[in-house]
């Protein structure tokens, strides 16, 4: 009897211990927390909608929720996608000619530096009010960080390890990659996630500046009304969009570097 129960203990242990559980378990504790200080503190839903009143309001308005994700899934994935593409193709030359670090290098910088939010008008007046200004948001936004994870990737590259192929024969194309991209991955792969984050705040301040439609005109139009219970709805399908956007980087980045140390660590743990 004692044996069993002392089983049974450790069997709940591993449980807890697992990192999928304690996740859910704090998300469960902090939407608990939330539930009860709107009851006890008396929180009007205007202000501070409870936890249960935004999943009534995700199942009331799940259609025009649904329509409004699929349009800014357009902006949100087409953006990422250039710039990821952008940013791999202009972090080669920079990160290996002298004459572009010196003359293209500073020019992007001085363009990141300039408030993305305040471009975002301009664009709107340039292109319209179509998908074109919200997908030049989005690519703003999420090309700095591949751009720049791309140069210190392909830089941090080891000389003496270099060297060495190359005394074996190697041509300089086999050098790159066999060599200079397996060991830049992992950098360019946080730039990757970065940019995921950031594509989703570009997504909604391209709707936010001139949109008819999305999640981003949903948050606008129903806090005008009122309606935060609505607005903290799409707020939740936004979040839940970028974090699919995220896992989904994280996915093909364990496909295609199984032998990085963390990926070992996260298996381990």
């Amino acid at each position: 009897m004692i044996d069993r129960g002392r089983n049974r203990l450790l069997l709940i242990g591993r449980i807890l211990w697992n990192k999928r559980t304690q996740t859910g378990l704090s998300f469960l504790v902090f939407f608990i927390l939330w539930e009860l200080a709107v009851e006890v503190f008396k929180i009007r839903s205007y202000i501070l909608p409870a936890p249960t009143e935004i999943f009534r309001a995700l199942f009331k308005y799940h259609s025009e929720l649904f329509f409004a994700l699929l349009f800014t899934i357009r902006s949100l994935i087409l953006g990422y996608i250039v710039a990821v593409a952008s940013g791999i193709l202009l972090s080669l030359p920079v990160a290996f000619s002298k004459f572009i670090q010196r003359a293209v290098y500073p020019l992007i910088l001085f363009f990141q530096v300039i408030p993305k939010v305040a471009l975002a008008p301009i664009f709107v007046i340039w292109f319209g009010f179509g998908l074109p200004p919200k997908i030049m948001i989005v690519f703003l936004l999420s090309f700095f960080p591949v751009l720049i994870n791309g140069i210190v990737g392909l830089r941090s590259m080891d000389q003496e390890v270099i060297n060495l192929t190359r005394s074996t024969g190697a041509r300089e194309i086999d050098v790159f990659f066999k060599v200079r991209l397996p060991s830049a991955l992992p950098t360019f792969f946080a730039g990757f996630k970065l940019a995921a984050i950031s594509a989703t705040i570009g997504a909604i301040i391209g709707e936010f500046i001139g949109s008819d439609s999305g999640l981003g005109y949903i948050i606008l139009t129903a806090n005008g009304d009122l309606q935060t219970d609505y607005s903290f709805a799409a707020i939740t399908v936004l979040t839940v969009l970028g974090l699919s956007l995220y896992y989904s980087v994280e996915g093909l980045e364990r496909v295609l570097m199984p032998w990085h140390i963390s990926q070992r660590v996260k298996s381990v743990s």
